[in-house]
C-alpha cells in the first residue's frame, strides 16, 4: 500500500498491516521521513555519507529522499513510522540514531495498532504531538561511522570494514596509493571529522555490536575486531557507548 500513496494519510503513519516492516536490502529512498525501530536484531543502514548501526532500544531516522540500503540478520524484527515532517531541530538531510525511552517505545507500538485514518482532533491525534515532542529531545547515539568521499580513502575504509582485525596502517596505504601519509591524514580528518586512529577504533567497536547481540563471548568478539587485549576492548567500548559490552543489550524487550 505504501508505494501507491501520493501523500501520507496522517502526519504520522505506522499501521502494522499496511507497512512493509521488512528490510529492503537495495538502495532506495522514501518521499517521507522514516523512523525504524529494531525490536530485535541489529539494523545496519548504509548511505553515501556514512554507516549507521542500530541495536535494539535504538531507532534510526532516515530523512525524506535520502538514498539508503539496509542490512540485518534474518531474524530481525522491526517497526517503522513515516512522518510528514522531521521533528524539531532534526536535520532534513542527515540520518541519526537515537535512544528509545519506554514512552517512545509504547508510542511506536500504539501507532502500529491505530486505524490508518485515526482521528486527528481526538486522543489519537494528540499522541502525534507527544511523539514528535519526545523525538525532538531524544538523545542521539554515537552509532554512526562517517565515510570519506575520496576514492583512495573510500577503498581503505571498505577494506577495513570487511576485515576489522586488519592491521593495515595509513602509512602502508599511502605507499600503495603513492600519496604521502600526511596528505592522506589531513584528507581523512577533513572528510570524516575523525583522525584515522579514532575512525578505525569506532569502526571496530561498531562492528562488534552484531556479534555481541547474538550472544558471542566478549573475548571472541574483541579478538575478531582486532583487539589483542580484552581489557583494552572493554575500556574502549565503555568510553564509546557508556556501558561495558556485557550490559549493552540488557533490558531491551518491547
Amino acid at each position: 500500500m505504501l508505494e501507491h500513496l501520493t501523500h501520507l494519510p496522517r502526519p504520522v503513519y505506522g499501521h502494522l498491516q499496511t507497512l512493509p516492516n521488512i528490510v529492503l536490502g537495495y538502495r532506495h529512498a522514501h518521499p517521507w521521513g522514516q523512523l525504524s525501530y529494531a525490536i530485535n536484531g541489529v539494523l545496519q543502514v548504509h548511505t553515501d555519507l556514512g554507516f549507521y548501526l542500530v541495536p535494539p532500544q535504538r531507532a534510526v531516522w532516515v530523512p525524506a529522499q535520502v538514498q539508503h540500503r539496509v542490512s540485518c540478520p534474518g531474524d530481525t524484527c522491526l517497526r517503522s513510522l513515516y512522518l510528514q515532517h522531521a521533528p524539531a531541530n532534526w536535520s532534513s538531510s542527515q540520518c541519526r540514531v537515537i535512544a528509545i525511552n519506554p514512552l517512545v517505545r509504547e508510542l511506536i507500538r500504539t501507532f502500529s495498532e491505530l486505524p490508518v485514518h485515526y482521528d486527528l482532533q481526538g486522543a489519537d491525534g494528540r499522541l502525534v504531538q507527544v511523539l514528535l515532542d519526545q523525538l525532538a529531545v531524544a538523545v542521539e547515539q554515537p552509532l554512526m561511522l562517517p565515510l570519506p568521499q575520496d576514492p583512495r580513502l573510500r577503498d581503505l575504509c571498505e577494506h577495513l570494514q570487511t576485515q576489522p582485525d586488519a592491521s593495515t596502517s595509513l602509512g602502508e596505504w599511502a605507499l600503495r596509493t603513492e600519496v604521502s601519509e600526511k596528505t592522506l591524514s589531513r584528507l581523512f580528518q577533513r572528510e570524516t571529522g575523525l583522525s584515522f586512529r579514532l575512525w578505525r577504533q569506532r569502526m571496530r567497536l561498531l562492528n562488534a555490536l552484531p556479534a555481541l547481540e547474538r550472544g558471542e563471548r566478549v573475548t571472541d568478539v574483541a579478538l575478531a575486531c582486532g583487539y589483542d587485549s580484552l581489557s583494552a576492548f572493554i575500556a574502549a567500548f565503555g568510553k564509546q557507548f557508556g556501558s561495558p559490552p556485557g550490559a549493552f543489550f540488557r533490558g531491551r524487550s518491547l
